[in-house]
């Protein structure tokens, strides 16, 4: 693969990652890289993996997803190479972003993740999370895997009316 290309590629995640205004994961990256057929899964893995390598991104994990943020560094580098990213391709990501950005900004604000925690426990955290700021850090305690699924799905699913209710609850005399 040329290198002009791998660099393209990167451009067009520190785009992605500069105009949205919540962490992206990486799988959120493969759809819309994907689903245009500017390159293969192969070819992101290899470009993923230099943007954290270089540090212009760096890579945090929760849950089964891993979220990237962009550095200072990779900022600097979108300003003085952005200009290689076509404006056909730069209206795609905004109109992509634009048009999944409640999606986006759920999966990114809405985690549950649960991890064995001792022979016979499991430990199950939930987050709510707004523009960088964790609204509820929940952790469960639970005796088995199966509970602790059962949290994280529910989690995704009702995460609203828990926090409706515990703040309800909390805030009453």
């Amino acid at each position: 693969m040329s290198s002009k290309y791998l660099t393209l590629y990167k451009m067009i995640i520190l785009y992605m990652l500069k105009r949205c205004d919540v962490p992206l994961s990486k799988s959120q990256i493969y759809d819309f890289i994907l689903e245009k057929e500017y390159t293969t899964f192969m070819t992101l893995q290899e470009v993923f993996s230099e943007l954290a390598s270089s540090e212009l991104v760096i890579e945090k994990t929760m849950g089964n997803r891993t979220y990237l943020e962009l550095t200072e560094q990779g900022d600097e580098t979108l300003n003085f190479f952005g200009n290689r990213i076509n404006p056909e391709i730069k209206q795609q990501i905004d109109e992509y972003l634009k048009a999944n950005s409640m999606k986006l900004r759920n999966e990114a604000s809405i985690l549950a993740d649960y991890q064995k925690t001792g022979e016979s426990e499991y430990t199950a955290t939930l987050i709510a999370r707004e523009k960088g700021v964790n609204l509820v850090d929940l952790r469960f305690a639970v005796p088995t895997e199966e509970i602790a699924q059962n949290i994280c799905n529910n989690w995704r699913l009702k995460n609203q009316e828990v926090y409706q209710y515990l703040m309800g609850q909390l805030m009453t005399e």
